[in-house]
């Protein structure tokens, strides 16, 4: 898998905000938007294009269009959702399905509660979204669904990850012959016993949406 962490003092910025626990649900969530567009640019370098010529009000010019099938960005729920619009709005053509997974706290593993996407994703490129790795069950077990129905290109984009999460998602995952890039605002130090990223920035869905009562 490739890794990159976006080195960038706007993605620096927006992060210091979020980790503060004194902001905000309505801050923090055009934040998440902000940051999250930011790291879509650099997670879209490899997006597919295809040439194609348009009509200036000079002269015929060559340029680039996406290629079909579209691309598909998958929110994994619920926190996921908080980073849908970040995406779309640099990728507005892109499809998008939703993938449910839920973690039990004890096992720490993930299992699939509900799904909205094609049944065959060949030749698709999936951009994942889901703002922390931490023990990354959920992750794997995500990118592992996709590529069973068929995904040949998996883009992960995370606020966060913790090292540990890292080497699960390697190590789960490398049996798969498919391209798979991680793209993360920060890589943090550890996880705690409870699973936590450290420092971390607290539950990103409550934090996004509040706790349901």
């Amino acid at each position: 898998m490739q890794i990159l962490v976006v080195d960038h003092p706007l993605v620096a910025h927006k992060l210091t905000t979020l980790r503060d626990e004194s902001t905000d649900s309505p801050t923090f969530r055009r934040l998440t938007e902000e940051l999250v567009t930011l790291l879509a640019y650099e997670a879209t370098r490899d997006v597919r294009t295809g040439p194609t010529t348009v009509q200036t009000p000079v002269a015929a010019a060559e340029g680039v269009k996406l290629t079909s099938p579209k691309p598909l960005v998958v929110p994994i729920l619920r926190a996921g959702l908080g980073m849908l619009e970040g995406m779309t709005r640099l990728l507005p053509t892109a499809e998008v399905g939703f993938l449910g997974m839920i973690r039990n706290e004890e096992t720490l593993d993930a299992s699939t509660y509900a799904e909205r996407l094609p049944e065959d994703l060949s030749g698709r490129q999936c951009y994942v979204l889901d703002p922390m790795l931490a023990t990354g069950g959920t992750l794997a077990a995500a990118i592992q669904f996709l590529v069973d129905r068929g995904a040949d290109h998996i883009t992960a984009i995370c606020l966060l990850a913790a090292p540990e999460g890292v080497t699960r998602i390697e190590r789960e995952l490398d049996h798969l012959n498919v391209p798979c890039t991680l793209v993360v605002a920060a890589m943090d130090s550890h996880l705690n016993e409870k699973g936590y990223i450290v420092p971390g920035l607290g539950d990103a869905g409550d934090r996004l949406y509040g706790v349901a009562q």
